[in-house]
């Protein structure tokens, strides 16, 4: 297969986000699943991330929402974050692929950011309580996400306008610590009483 009709290499700083997001991930999924079990055997078992009343990973573990889709919600990360991870060596050994394909794997981000953006909700205005390594998933996503975006559109495989283009060409690096950002302050602002006392 010849690198045009692979698609456009990506650098090597990129490849290695997808590795680091994705081994980011996995860790987070891998120890809350682990969690979960011993949470299953052991009802009062308590997880070493619950410090407090508001960093309690315990309350997420057993809310519904832990359980979207009739399982532990990280066993889906357990999977995702390793296709990630599979991408980024793939890159990293000199892989290239086609437009389809990043499209597919956008496809997955943005299923991704979207789950995450709903647990984001959940956890401070329906659960009230954070997981420790929820939010280390939840960073992780918002930047796979954004830095998949930014290639896809600097590839010229998403549609953008031209201003779109030269952001992401230039300060990719911004979208994501803005949204990183944002859900600090959400989370700053929720507790506000809580962390200032």
């Amino acid at each position: 297969m010849t690198r045009e009709a692979a698609g456009p290499r990506s650098g090597r700083a990129f490849a290695l986000l997808l590795v680091v997001t994705g081994a980011a991930g996995l860790l987070a999924s891998w120890v809350i699943t682990v969690d979960e079990f011993k949470l299953l055997r052991n009802p009062g078992f308590v997880p070493g991330c619950s410090l407090n009343p508001v960093v309690s990973c315990g309350s997420v573990m057993k809310s519904d929402q832990a359980s979207v889709f009739g399982f532990p919600n990280p066993m889906l990360g357990l999977v995702a974050y390793s296709v990630v991870i599979c991408v980024g060596v793939s890159l990293l050994a000199g892989a290239a692929f086609p437009g389809w394909y990043w499209l597919a794997f956008e496809a997955g981000c943005l299923f991704g950011i979207g789950f995450v953006s709903w647990l984001q909700f959940e956890s401070l205005y329906r659960i009230g309580a954070l997981c420790l390594w929820c939010c280390l998933a939840w960073a992780a996503t918002i930047l796979l996400f954004w830095y998949v975006t930014s290639f896809n559109v600097r590839s010229g495989f998403l549609p953008a306008p031209g201003l779109l283009k030269a952001l992401f060409a230039d300060f990719t690096w911004v979208v994501p610590v803005l949204h990183i950002g944002v859900v600090g302050m959400l989370i700053l602002t929720r507790w506000w009483d809580f962390w200032t006392k």
